[in-house]
């Protein structure tokens, strides 16, 4: 079994910063992408960032240019660095990975989500 657990979120007002951080463990043999995710009240869940294992990251449109994500592959672990928020930002945000449980088999896996709240 893999468990991915968030941290970070919380509250901050309109242009200020946040640092989301996922840990990945359980059996884990190796991590392909790994992402994140946001799911604001009433509306659907939708994507933030995706970074590949070898650090090639795309981003949704909407956090281009503010948010980054990274990794760090020696402690399967996925950060995302938030600035300048709004609150069109406000959402729970959600880690996601691919991880190979053995050589041969892959699975996805969801954290349980972290609150972001800008106030304005």
């Amino acid at each position: 079994q893999v468990q991915l657990v968030e941290s970070g979120g919380g509250l901050v007002q309109a242009g200020g910063s946040l640092r989301l951080s996922c840990a990945a463990s359980g059996s884990i043999f190796s991590i392909n992408a790994m992402g994140w995710y946001r799911q604001a009240p009433g509306k659907q869940r939708d994507f933030v960032a995706h970074i590949a294992r070898g650090g090639d990251a795309n981003y949704g449109d909407s956090v281009k240019g503010r948010f980054a994500i990274s990794r760090d592959n020696a402690k399967n672990m996925v950060y995302l660095e938030m600035n300048s928020l709004t609150p069109d930002d406000t959402a729970v945000y959600y880690c996601n990975a691919d991880v190979l449980i053995t050589k041969w088999t892959m699975k996805n896996y969801w954290g349980q989500g972290t609150q972001v709240t800008v106030s304005s």
